[in-house]
């Protein structure tokens, strides 16, 4: 079995546990057992479950995001990532409850941020912006995103994410371009 491979492996018993207890009731042992191989085999390719977890989260939002990296497609990248964190309720439900709330906060923040500094960086195109301006907008525009997400997954994520991805659309359209012209103008 190749190490991607067993790695999947691992992401996905570690899923179908969670499904059946917490996150904080799930040992190495458990998972170990559910994928038919030794310990040893989970500590070849992970630390610990924290470890396991965050590398899941970045893993499921490469693929959320993987087409949607443009400004014509953030929203659709937002929404991917709304969507997964729906399809994958047990899971972020869990570590929401069960894991220190910066690991969630991080994963977030560098989703996002990736997803925003693309964003500007192709908005930017022709322009002189300094770079920490470029990350100090792209981490502006994080801070909100990532906070309607957390508010949202609070909530019991019962809002159409459509609906939020709409208005947060409506509400900073063409806000990247001022803040780049600003910005530019700034220097």
């Amino acid at each position: 079995m190749s190490k991607a491979t067993t790695k999947m492996a691992i992401a996905f018993a570690f899923k179908e546990l969670l499904l059946e207890k917490p996150l904080n009731k799930i040992t190495v042992n458990d998972i170990a057992e559910k994928c038919e191989m030794n310990r040893q085999t989970f500590y070849y390719h992970f630390h610990d479950i924290l470890e396991l977890t965050e590398w899941i989260c970045e893993e499921d939002a490469e693929r959320a995001l993987k087409e949607n990296k443009t400004y014509d497609t953030w929203q659709e990248g937002f929404l991917a990532i709304f969507n997964m964190i729906k399809e994958d309720r047990a899971f972020i439900v869990n570590i929401y409850h069960n894991v220190p709330q910066d690991y969630l906060y991080k994963y977030l923040y560098k989703v996002t941020y990736q997803l925003l500094y693309d964003v500007l960086e192709e908005k930017a195109e022709g322009m002189v912006v300094r770079e920490e301006d470029k990350a100090f907008i792209a981490n502006f525009y994080k801070y909100s995103f990532v906070g309607l997400v957390l508010e949202w997954i609070d909530g019991g994520m019962t809002e159409d994410p459509k609906i939020i991805v709409d208005r947060l659309n409506f509400l900073i359209h063409g806000s990247f371009k001022h803040a780049l012209t600003n910005a530019k103008r700034n220097k």
